[in-house]
């Protein structure tokens, strides 16, 4: 929405020093990325200040900034005042505000009942942005959708995806995450959600939390925070998930893979690294389904995004062709083969103990392979439980027949622990610091008839060891 600076300058309380029916093309927060036409917010972060890039601003012929008073006469200066032009003037106009951050977020609150379409918001502890992505596409096939890029979800990125709405678009599909508590509910009041989706909660980020029925209360409150008709699809297979439920005043939605649900797999059969064929029960008709991304924890993401286009009366057979159309994010599950004669499953986006567990058990059943191997990254953020936490994947690799368990950097060490507990081995583990050495000793150590699962928290950035066997093998990607 092209919105005038005083438009703007009304919705975030602001005072403006410039032309107020100037329109502007754009939001942005990053002076790197920022296009001709739009607004700058000049965020004042734990490292960066934006308000020491506002020359950057002027230079990329930003409309306009908004940025935070300073000082008693309410004034600012670009990093030397001598050579920039003070915002203030003429030549570049400014929305002055108390906090940019708020205001951030305010203008997208405004936006967001300017635009005025239903918005389902998605989060849990793990699969937010596989889900959103799956929901997004059933639901293309009958709207035009509004979504989150990529996991923008915290409290910059969802008011920049709200900023992008475009009134052509009739429903929003975002994505909201947390690491504390009282994030979703922010997140919440300033999307306004009609409608909820929680996948699971896992126990992740326990460094911040007292326990892991704390992390479920965090990710209720997008329950707490939806606006009518309100709308609730819940995983019936996660207990705390189906808990929520009990104060819930909406309409409830169940979903699940093991459990008596409103949707229900009735039958499974795994297709290798061709996914999964399912078939859903539903009221009194079973629908059969082809997924093409990995692990059990794949398929209860699909299915959430059949609950809700059923609820919004997508037909089935445009359900059926969104769910067999789906691929994978990018280090979320992607299947690379090398002409050499091995496959790398590249799940290095992001681990957690329970999603690393499925991936294992998955691969612990692929048929077809002579070796499997294990890269296991540190998980991060998983507080005093942490080191047990490993173990127990550990000693599930070592169920899984895994052959070579290859842990990074740091807790990651417990993992084999927990297999040499199990009964593996000590020859088939190897410890490596970091990304670049993991990758250097896979160079050295795949060979033909491997599959190779890399898995790990962000902060570990497995992706390099993946760089470097493309650097040294001949993949066949497209």
């Amino acid at each position: 929405m092209n919105l005038t600076l005083d438009d703007i300058s009304t919705a975030v309380d602001g005072t403006l020093d410039g032309p107020g029916a100037l329109k502007v093309r754009g939001y942005s927060i990053d002076s790197r990325t920022l296009n001709a036409g739009e607004l700058f917010f000049a965020i004042k972060g734990p490292k960066f200040d934006g308000h020491q890039f506002l020359q950057q601003a002027v230079d990329r012929k930003a409309a306009a900034a908004v940025v935070e008073n300073r000082g008693q006469t309410g004034e600012f200066p670009f990093p030397d005042p001598k050579k920039g032009i003070h915002p203030s003037g003429p030549d570049f106009p400014v929305i002055r505000v108390g906090n940019t951050i708020q205001a951030l977020q305010d203008l997208a609150r405004d936006v967001r009942r300017r635009w005025g379409m239903a918005i389902i918001g998605v989060t849990g502890s793990a699969g937010k942005t596989t889900t959103k992505e799956i929901v997004a596409s059933v639901l293309g096939k009958k709207f035009t959708v509004l979504r989150s890029i990529g996991n923008l979800n915290n409290e910059f990125g969802l008011p920049l995806c709200l900023l992008r709405a475009e009134r052509y678009q009739n429903i929003g599909v975002l994505e909201m995450g947390m690491s504390a508590k009282g994030e979703i509910r922010k997140l919440a009041s300033i999307a306004e959600p009609n409608e909820g989706v929680v996948t699971n909660v896992n126990p992740v980020h326990l460094e911040f939390f007292k326990s892991v029925d704390e992390i479920a209360e965090a990710k209720g409150e997008l329950l707490e925070g939806l606006h009518d008709p309100k709308v609730a699809y819940l995983n019936n297979d996660d207990s705390r998930v189906r808990a929520m439920s009990r104060k819930f005043t909406g309409k409830i939605v169940t979903y699940g893979v093991k459990s008596v649900a409103a949707f229900k797999v009735q039958r499974m059969q795994d297709l290798g690294l061709g996914g999964t064929a399912f078939t859903i029960h539903h009221g009194r008709r079973d629908l059969n389904f082809v997924l093409p991304l990995l692990g059990q924890h794949n398929l209860a993401n699909a299915i959430a995004a059949i609950a809700v286009g059923a609820t919004h009366e997508v037909p089935w057979e445009q359900i059926q062709e969104a769910i067999a159309e789906t691929k994978p994010e990018k280090m979320r599950g992607q299947v690379i083969k090398f002409r050499e004669g091995f496959a790398v499953i590249d799940d290095s986006y992001n681990s957690n103990p329970r999603a690393l567990t499925e991936m294992i058990r998955f691969v612990g059943r692929l048929q077809g392979y002579q070796r499997k191997i294990l890269v296991a990254g540190e998980m991060l953020e998983l507080g005093p439980e942490g080191a047990e936490l490993h173990r127990g994947c550990g000693r599930e690799a070592a169920r899984a027949g895994i052959e070579l368990i290859v842990a990074v950097q740091g807790q990651a060490a417990e993992i084999l622990e927990g297999a040499v507990d199990a009964g593996l081995d000590r020859s088939r583990l190897r410890f490596m610091r970091d990304a670049i050495q993991t990758g250097e000793l896979l160079a050295s150590t795949v060979k033909k008839g491997d599959v190779v699962l890399i898995k790990g928290s962000r902060g570990v950035r497995l992706e390099q060891a993946l760089n470097t066997l493309r650097a040294a093998f001949s993949s066949m990607e497209p």
